[in-house]
Order: C-alpha cells, then structure tokens, then sequence
C-alpha cells in the first residue's frame, strides 16, 4: 500500500474531480427526483381514475427494476436506437426516474398520513378540493415525509457509483482506474473515495436526524 503515491495531488485532484461529477450528477438528480416523486405520489393521491391508476402502474414497474438496468438502458441501449443522450445526463436520467418513483411513495404516504379532520375543516371554510390539496394536505405532509424522503436520497448517492457502468467520470470510476495505474493504490483510494462519500452522506444523515426531532 502506497498512501503517500497515492495521495500525491494530481491524484487527489483526479478523485476530486470524479467527487465534484458525483455531487453534480446527485445534485440535479435529488432536484429533479423530487419534482417528479411529488407530482407522481400527488396524482396517486388524488385519485383520478385512469390517470391515478396508470400512474401506479408506472411507478410500481420502475420500482421492480434493478437502477442498473435503467441506467445501462438509458445510457447504453437507446443510443443503439438512435437516441443519444450524454453520458453525465444519462446517469442524471436514469437516477431521476427511479428514485422518483421511490420518492413518490414516500409523497403518497405522506398525504395519506394527515388527519381527516383537518382536510374536513379545510373544506368546510370553503377551499375547493385542490386549494385543499396545495395549501393544508401537501404543506403537512412534506414535514411528515422530510426524513424519510432525505435517507432515500442519501441513498441516491451512493447510487451514483452505478454509473460506472456508462463510463460516467465520477469517484468510483477515478477510483478504478487510480488502482489500475498501481496495485498499491487500490486501498488508499478506497479510503479516499470512502472517506468523502461518508462525509457527504453523513452530513446529510443529520439533517434527517434534526427534521425527525422536529416530529416528535
């Protein structure tokens, strides 16, 4: 084990550089899996009869699939079709997808969880169902969900290192081809990649912590 070859700055700089590809690549993925988990939980919610129901179709096959698939599909197999996306949006895609439908399950559970009374004394003060539904239901519900809704996206990125597969830059590419240069680099740039992907994840870990205080 060489730590100190292996920590030398241009080779910190090369993990950093897959690091920062992670974070981006998880950044736009939370953003954009969360515009779609809660409009997707929102409509299971509200019931709209086909709609509704094909919606829960949607998102219980994406739940079933393995993320890996969806990426290595998205990335790999439609640009065979035609469909070129690049590689660092192909991963965003895929993420988004799935752990969309993952957070539509949290959304969904969380308006199912607010008090009937509440919806009740919303409509008796004259608010139409979806006054209700924007400014009482999903206001309450988004306190419930926080926690939750950040451990699925802690989950979303140590998910990122399923890029790989796409030969997306990020850590844990870095980090395979390092060890690829010196077999005496495997360990230490395990470390290194451990070492901030338990940062990033950890601080988030107390966000979940501090939201799920506020509950009780």
């Amino acid at each position: 084990m060489d730590f100190i070859g292996a920590y030398s700055w241009p080779n910190l700089r090369y993990l950093l550089q897959g690091f920062w590809i992670t974070v981006q690549v998880a950044g736009l993925s939370i953003l954009f899996s969360f515009i779609i988990g809660t409009v997707l939980g929102t409509v299971r919610y509200a019931r709209v009869a086909f709609v509704s129901r094909t919606v829960a179709i949607l998102v219980d096959a994406i739940r079933n699939l393995p993320l890996l698939l969806i990426i290595f599909f998205i990335g790999m197999i439609l640009p065979q079709a035609g469909i070129r996306i690049p590689t660092f949006w192909a991963a965003v895609v895929g993420l988004s997808i799935f752990e969309g439908a993952m957070i539509s399950e949290i959304v969904r559970s969380g308006l199912v969880s607010v008090d009937k009374g509440q919806i009740e004394a919303a409509r008796a003060s004259g608010l139409s169902y979806m006054q209700t539904l924007r400014d009482v239901i999903l206001p309450l519900a988004l306190r419930r969900m926080s926690p939750p809704m950040v451990s699925q996206f802690i989950s979303l990125i140590k998910d990122t290192s399923l890029a790989i597969i796409i030969s997306l830059p990020e850590l844990m590419r870095n980090v395979k081809i390092l060890s690829g240069s010196s077999f005496s680099y495997v360990i230490p740039a395990l470390v290194f990649a451990s070492l901030l992907y338990f940062t990033l994840n950890y601080s988030l870990s107390l966000v979940a912590k501090r939201l799920e205080a506020r509950q009780i």
